[in-house]
């Protein structure tokens, strides 16, 4: 079920499209956030300062070291003895829906959702800012 309390963190964000491998080739070369949706609920959130095409593409079809979600995914997948294959990943991942944002602030964008949204495929959930910490 779709999270609709957080549509409004993802003002300024695409529409939801598939993620595969002819949506993101539509993806701009520029600094971005992104963020991966499984039935509505954005379960990771991801940034580049440099080509959002290449980084969901590096998500989509690279392999664990190069890529967080995709190494999260894959540990979902695997089974006792049986490590999953990048393109059962990929799979995986394309049942999934995919929405992007161009952004100069990459990365306080990203904590701002991460911290937000709490996303499951997210190593590390950033500790909240409080007024007396500057």
């Amino acid at each position: 079920m779709p999270d609709t309390a957080h549509e409004d963190l993802l003002t300024g964000f695409t529409a939801p499209q598939p993620y595969t491998t002819e949506t993101v080739a539509d993806a701009p070369r520029a600094a971005g956030v992104h963020v991966v949706l499984d039935g509505g609920v954005v379960i990771y959130v991801g940034r580049t300062r440099r080509g959002l095409r290449q980084r969901l593409q590096q998500h989509l079809t690279g392999n664990r070291e190069s890529s967080v979600l995709h190494d999260q995914v894959g540990q979902l997948l695997d089974t006792p003895g049986n490590t999953t294959s990048a393109a059962d990943i990929a799979g995986w991942l394309g049942r999934c829906e995919v929405r992007w944002q161009e952004t100069d602030n990459p990365e306080g964008t990203k904590e701002a959702l991460v911290l937000a949204l709490k996303p499951r495929f997210n190593r590390q959930v950033p500790k909240p800012r409080h007024p007396t910490d500057a």
